[in-house]
């Protein structure tokens, strides 16, 4: 699996409206009180931003941890608690099946509080508290804000990109948030980065080749998922030196034929890719710990 870590790249997906998206953030810092960094669960290290200091400074910031449902529990409490050691406030959530997100509320309730106190104090008036909300394309930011309002006022897609500007939205009486695009960085150094983001949609399909993140798709639940591999696929190995092979093997199985008997290599990729992509593929987590030491 690591065959890739700390290769350089020259990959490169930076739609102008994050470029644009990153500057007005830093225009708006000055009114922001707390920062929501979104991130998935099945990649926690992989769909952090990369450069979001530079963009925050030092405000209170709140590490939201989404997707819990499709995520390896296990790998993701080693990574609650390796950023909790950091200095994060760390949440995790299933925006899916949990309606209440209270909890979130809560918590940037208390981390202002001592804040609020100070202006009442100081006999300014109480207003409500601004948070910035800030993640990598399809991490669940704008599922977090329908939920946190309790109906629809951000637009929702499996996809990358789907918001493209920052926009205020009022939760209650004592908090509002200000939307905003996903944002990346220019560009991807790491591989395995850029492959962790490409298998679970968080840049687009096309940014890399498809028969590579297929292939590491397959090499992930092979070294750490096997069963996973075994009751989507019906395959309990993979034939690592010619992935055509097992391609082969899993096109036959969920019949992704054309005229001929032959393969059709790219229903089977993007059968592979859709099943990532849709949840249908659970429990898992792509980033580990022991990589980083």
């Amino acid at each position: 699996m690591n065959d890739n870590k700390g290769q350089n790249t020259t990959i490169n997906w930076y739609p102008g409206h994050m470029a644009k998206a990153k500057r007005i953030m830093k225009e708006k810092m000055s009114v922001i009180d707390v920062v929501y960094e979104v991130i998935d669960a099945r990649m926690p290290y992989s769909s952090k931003i990369q450069d979001i200091e530079s963009i925050i400074g030092n405000k209170p910031k709140l590490l939201i941890m989404t997707k819990m449902d499709l995520c390896d529990k296990k790998e993701t409490e080693r990574w609650i608690r390796y950023y909790e050691q950091l200095g994060y406030q760390v949440m995790g959530v299933d925006l899916e099946h949990q309606q209440s997100t209270t909890g979130i509320v809560k918590k940037t309730e208390a981390m202002m509080q001592d804040k609020m106190d100070d202006m009442i104090a100081r006999g300014m008036k109480s207003r409500r508290i601004r948070v910035l909300v800030v993640g990598i394309p399809n991490v669940g930011k704008s599922t977090l804000i329908n939920r946190l309002v309790g109906k629809k006022v951000a637009n929702v897609g499996n996809r990358p990109g789907v918001t493209k500007s920052l926009d205020w939205i009022r939760i209650n009486q004592r908090l509002e948030l200000l939307d905003s695009p996903g944002v990346l960085w220019p560009k991807f150094d790491d591989q395995t980065i850029a492959l962790n983001l490409a298998s679970l949609t968080a840049i687009k399909e096309e940014v890399l080749p498809i028969y590579d993140v297929v292939c590491y798709i397959l090499n992930m639940l092979y070294t750490y998922y096997p069963q996973e591999l075994e009751s989507r696929y019906g395959i309990t190995t993979i034939d690592e030196e010619d992935m055509v092979n097992t391609l082969d093997i899993i096109g036959k199985r969920r019949g992704c034929m054309i005229q001929g008997g032959e393969i059709d290599y790219d229903r089977v990729m993007n059968l592979i890719l859709n099943d990532m992509k849709s949840g249908l593929i659970k429990g898992i987590t792509f980033d580990r710990i022991e990589e980083l030491v």
